[in-house]
């Protein structure tokens, strides 16, 4: 039977999304231990063109962060998020679990229903667990394909604010709660149900 470092490995190459220890203990032979394997497979790894890197609660191979421009070609679709959307995004990273209120309440304005659809539909968001307060607001998350398109291994590995400011990614603009609050939305088309934001672009997909 093949070792378990290889059966490991062959997993995580075949698969399109990252796989946690969980499903790698279910398709391995009763008495693997993934969690080594994984361990091992990654010291195997370090300092290669492939690395095995761990993206929330799974693990999959990725190209070397140094070797990444590489990868890169001269025809790259770009997808542009507007300043609400970045805005509401960070909001969610920075505060998840957070309900629409909450991300309304630290923005100063009210988010429009399409930017949270745009962020659901890119993956980056996803519902999280009910508030267990009255109505039983939904609440917002960030997802692993969010984790995996910036390279982190998890929420907690985000760059604090002067980090974000100094790579240019935010405005030098008095911030509340711990993230930036737009001056104002006085540009926006009115609208009777929701004010809809600027559509100021701050980063690249």
């Amino acid at each position: 039977m093949p070792d378990q470092v290889r059966m490991v490995e062959a997993v995580l190459f075949a698969a399109a999304q990252p796989i946690s220890v969980a499903e790698l203990k279910d398709r391995l032979p009763v008495g693997s231990d993934p969690a080594e394997a994984l361990s091992e497979l990654r010291r195997q790894y370090e300092g290669r063109g492939v690395v095995v890197e761990r993206i929330g609660d799974g693990y999959a191979f990725r190209t070397a962060v140094d070797l990444r421009f590489l990868m890169q070609t001269e025809t790259i679709e770009q997808r542009r998020l507007s300043r609400a959307a970045v805005e509401t995004l960070a909001i969610i990273a920075y505060h998840q679990p957070v309900t629409r209120a909450e991300i309304e309440e630290i923005r100063g304005v009210s988010v429009n229903r399409g930017t949270l659809d745009q962020l659901i539909e890119m993956e980056w968001v996803r519902m999280g667990r009910r508030r267990m307060t009255p109505g039983r607001p939904a609440t917002f998350v960030v997802t692993e394909a969010f984790l995996d398109h910036f390279g982190l291994e998890s929420a907690r590995d985000l760059p604090g604010l002067a980090e974000l400011r100094a790579a240019g990614l935010l405005e030098s603009r008095p911030a509340e709660d711990g993230l930036p609050k737009p001056e104002s939305d006085s540009d926006d088309p009115p609208d009777a149900e929701v004010d809809e934001d600027p559509a100021e672009d701050f980063f690249e997909d």
